[in-house]
């Protein structure tokens, strides 16, 4: 996956970009402001995913997302922030952003809503969720996702990852990434053991 990461704060930017190269499979270009960023996506034009810091120069708030996917149509493109408010990640999204990523998220899940993103999701964190966003279920006391319990209510019924995807309408990978995040929240081992802890708990 090639990422294009813009952020003008050096330590943060280089902290990010250094951490996704010791990932398998991850690239990582970086700008220090919008300007530099958008003439790298237009020369470059490879990445599977722009990330730009949301107060960097050059973005104009919100102006800077447009232009970069105007730039780069059909590419994710998602806002990075350290201090901006609720409003503003759901503007981000409503105005065709990828995602919102705050920059105090672990970096295990970081490298989850990247993945999430260049398979066509849209990311944000659940404190973010806007009102009208239905709740997930809570599990082993774990909250998940309205997207995760869909794909753990199809487990349950046995289907595979590719009938779960034609069902929900996904890609088989993100089902994937799903059941991954999935194991990991609520420590199952397998897809039976994952189905027995949601019986058990009587949830489907």
């Amino acid at each position: 996956m090639k990422i294009l990461l813009a952020d003008d704060q050096e330590l943060v930017r280089d902290a990010i970009a250094a951490f996704l190269r010791l990932e398998p499979g991850f690239t990582v270009d970086v700008a220090n402001d919008f300007p530099q960023a958008l003439q790298a996506a237009r020369l470059d034009g490879g990445h599977d995913l722009v990330l730009l810091d949301y107060m960097m120069p050059g973005m104009n708030g919100l102006a800077g997302l447009a232009a970069m996917r105007s730039a780069r149509p059909g590419t994710p493109v998602a806002i990075l922030s350290g201090s901006a408010p609720r409003s503003v990640a759901e503007q981000a999204l409503a105005e065709g952003a990828a995602g919102f990523l705050p920059k105090t998220m672990s970096t295990r899940t970081l490298i989850a809503a990247l993945r999430f993103m260049a398979a066509g999701e849209v990311y944000a964190p659940m404190a973010m969720m806007t009102e009208r966003d239905a709740p997930g279920a809570t599990l082993a006391g774990a909250q998940l996702t309205p997207r995760e319990t869909e794909v753990l209510r199809l487990l349950c019924r046995g289907l595979a990852n590719k009938e779960i995807a034609r069902d929900l309408d996904l890609q088989e990978v993100t089902v994937k990434l799903h059941v991954k995040t999935l194991y990991r929240k609520i420590d199952a081992r397998n897809r039976t053991h994952a189905a027995m802890i949601a019986k058990e708990a009587g949830l489907f």
